[in-house]
């Protein structure tokens, strides 16, 4: 592709990204965002579930990123921060915490604070990769605030898919706490047409699956398929985080309800038991 074609395509897309509201995003949402503006989607089929390859590789992106100014995009190298650890939220133990969020990528959580989703949600946002095992402190806050939830928020691939498990056997045994899956899986990412990804050859066997992965997800993901949260529009991804995490605690939904979900934010809620 030649590159004024390029620079002009990720320009639009810094402005869709950052719409509504000056929003922040990161570089590989800003990837994903350009391949919307290159790939649009036709009429005829935006009601049919499919999930496309990307129409630009991610070095060609990256080489023609380096040569823009784009007001709204976080720094690539920079860790996100954490909320409720100690050294950032030392009074935050005192109290009961009645929900959590856990994001698999730390830039994720990054983008997720740097918009003040903690604030208006009242939801602390960690990393996984930098707060699991979580402190036993906040551990034991979960379980002083009865009825509480730990919203966990990954990529439809093998390692994201098995992620809520694996924050359930971080807590231990607290009683009264839900460990609640946002997404994403495969039927999301076709859902929203998310562009996927694809390694080469099988995957290895998954499991634990989570309930309510369908024969044709497990398969999906075998084939070595994967698509990343970062792959959904940013507002959209806001707009899901807020009604999920700062509403009642959820409930399984019947089959209309969980429709009316995908088709409102895209992700689905359900307990990994």
């Amino acid at each position: 592709m030649p590159r004024p074609l390029l620079s002009r395509a990720i320009t639009v897309a810094a402005r869709r990204a950052a719409a509504p509201g000056n929003l922040r995003f990161t570089q590989r949402q800003l990837y994903y965002e350009t391949c919307r503006v290159l790939r649009p989607r036709p009429a005829p089929l935006r009601s049919v579930p499919y999930s496309p390859p990307p129409p630009v590789r991610l070095p060609h992106f990256t080489e023609a990123l380096h040569t823009l100014d784009l007001p709204g995009l976080l720094p690539a190298t920079t860790p996100a921060p954490t909320t409720g650890g100690p050294a950032r939220e030392p009074d935050l133990y005192d109290y009961g915490v009645p929900r959590l969020l856990i994001c698999q990528h730390r830039e994720i959580a990054g983008m997720l604070l740097a918009n003040h989703v903690h604030l208006e949600a009242a939801c602390p946002i960690l990393a996984a990769p930098d707060d699991l095992p979580l402190d036993p402190r906040l551990t034991r806050a979960l379980g002083q605030a009865g009825d509480a939830t730990v919203h966990v928020l990954h990529d439809a691939s093998p390692t994201g898919i098995t992620l809520p498990v694996k924050v359930r056997e971080s807590l231990g045994p607290v009683p009264g706490v839900r460990v609640v899956s946002l997404g994403l899986v495969p039927r999301h990412a076709q859902t929203l047409h998310l562009v996927h990804g694809r390694r080469p050859g099988r995957v290895p066997p998954i499991g634990p699956l989570p309930h309510g992965l369908k024969a044709a997800e497990v398969d999906w993901l075998a084939a070595g398929r994967f698509a990343e949260v970062a792959a959904v529009p940013p507002a959209r991804l806001v707009r899901a985080v807020l009604r999920l995490t700062r509403g009642p605690r959820p409930v399984r939904a019947s089959v209309w309800s969980e429709l009316r979900d995908l088709r409102t934010a895209g992700f689905m809620t359900w307990p990994d038991a």
